[in-house]
């Protein structure tokens, strides 16, 4: 059978969690309003809103299974998710433990309810979960009587849960090669880290030691994503670059301009750069690669399955889309990148600065936290000049100062947040906010992140995006 995967926020399954399992031991119910994003492995659901059911008014005994929820109840709800174009799925639990399924009296109900449910809801899916504390057991029915099971829920938040219907069977890792990192997070951990799929756009200096550290964890899937070739201002802080992959004996200057622009045409690009380096540490991993901007259908497509995003590009149009994604598609991601300010008269050094800026879909946005300038935004999305220039700090027009150092403070926090997200490490007040470093004045700084209700991304208002899936537009698709 087809499998189905569900994202959900830590906030609501917090929400959800408390109310299924009070300490009654008893039985309790609810609906889930979800977004739906068709991946080419399946059906993911984006958990949108929570609806509890009330006991005795809306959760009452039931006349074939034990408990119900009742005709009315069922109805608005899946009225509601019909005219927003939302998945629902209703909700009740078992008892304790770290595995559950449906009994046969939830299926019977399956096979007696569901049909009605799909012409109600008029092309959308339906289903039903089913928690135990520690796992889940999903059954969702899509239009034309296909069924899925679900493989798997994300809980995505401070640290990242995953929820099964029960225990995986860890596979043994390469003990020898990644002893030293088992020692920290297990087997365990290794294994997440090797199924793993993330997602870096832009591969300058920043990108490219991302590259290189994601794969020596042992990532197993990346998204690589820049629309740019090495040129040989770029070597000192690319990671294993060379003259050659610049075809820096063709661009030197003085060679005649033709034969600049062929060595420019030749040069390597840096998807292909950083693939090499990733294959070099570890050669199983599945490196897919996208010479283009972030803002194109085809990206977006490949960002849907992924489990993290490192946003390393410049751009305010990508910054948006970014922000975009990590709450329409419950994705968390990181936007970083350095800066050095350069007095423009003495050429002095004034400011280095360096930031990991966490977004997840529990935390503050971009928009609510002013990281997205609405003037560049519009200059970027009017000029075609000024979106080639601002794109990616490496772009053939940039000349801000950069030095692989300085880029080696924003790759490595946000390599560790990845991490201990990832593996379950991190404390759950840690993984908030922005890490700005100074290494000029040997200073850090925290910054929590603010949240507005109104937000168009991350709030649960009416017209936000948040847990919307695809049946929603995203702004910037070229």
């Amino acid at each position: 059978m087809t499998q189905c995967e569900i994202r959900v926020s830590s906030e609501m399954y917090a929400k959800l969690h408390a109310h299924l399992f009070p300490g009654d031991g008893d039985e309790h119910g609810a609906v889930m309003h979800a977004g739906l994003i068709h991946t080419p492995g399946g059906p993911v659901l984006t958990v949108r809103k929570v609806v509890l059911a009330v006991e005795g008014r809306d959760w009452v005994p039931g006349t074939r299974g034990y408990r119900k929820l009742i005709a009315p109840f069922i109805s608005k709800q899946a009225r509601r998710c019909r005219d927003e174009k939302l998945v629902y799925i209703a909700v009740h639990n078992h008892g304790p433990g770290n595995r559950v399924a449906f009994s046969d009296v939830d299926l019977e109900s399956h096979e007696r309810g569901f049909p009605a449910l799909l012409d109600l809801v008029e092309g959308m899916p339906v289903g039903s979960l089913v928690f135990a504390e520690e796992a889940v057991a999903g059954d969702i029915w899509l239009p034309g009587g296909k069924r899925l099971d679900v493989s798997r829920m994300i809980v995505v938040g401070p640290r990242r849960t995953e929820l099964l219907p029960a225990p995986r069977v860890i596979d043994a890792v390469r003990r020898e090669r990644y002893d030293r990192q088992v020692r920290i997070f297990g087997e365990r951990g290794q294994e997440i880290l090797s199924q793993s799929r993330v997602a870096i756009i832009g591969l300058g200096g920043v990108g490219s030691l991302l590259a290189e550290l994601l794969g020596r964890l042992g990532v197993g899937s990346f998204v690589l994503v820049d629309p740019d070739r090495v040129q040989i201002s770029n070597v000192p802080r690319l990671v294993d670059a060379t003259g050659w992959d610049a075809k820096s004996w063709l661009t030197a200057e003085g060679r005649p301009e033709w034969l600049r622009r062929l060595g420019s045409r030749l040069a390597t690009r840096k998807v292909d750069l950083s693939r090499r380096v990733i294959k070099r540490a570890n050669r199983s991993a599945h490196v897919e690669r996208h010479f283009t901007s972030m803002e194109t259908q085809a990206v977006v497509d490949a960002l849907k399955t992924c489990d993290y995003i490192f946003l390393a590009a410049d751009g305010h149009r990508a910054r948006l889309l970014f922000n975009s994604l990590v709450h329409q598609y419950l994705v968390p991601g990181v936007q970083l990148g350095s800066r050095i300010q350069v007095e423009e008269i003495t050429g002095d050094v004034v400011n280095v600065h360096t930031a990991a800026r966490l977004v997840t879909p529990a935390g503050g946005c971009l928009l609510c936290n002013q990281a997205i300038d609405p003037r560049k935004l519009r200059e970027e999305s009017t000029s075609a000049e000024m979106r080639e220039r601002e794109r990616y700090v490496d772009s053939a027009d940039a000349s801000a100062p950069s030095v692989i150092t300085l880029n080696s403070l924003s790759a490595s926090q946000a390599a560790n947040d990845f991490l201990f997200y990832m593996t379950g490490l991190t404390a759950a007040e840690a993984f908030q906010g922005t890490v700005q470093a100074r290494p000029l004045e040997r200073r850090l700084r925290f910054v929590t992140p603010r949240r507005d209700d109104d937000c168009i991304d991350c709030s649960s208002g009416r017209e936000s995006r948040f847990g919307r899936g695809q049946n929603w537009p995203l702004p910037i698709i070229d």
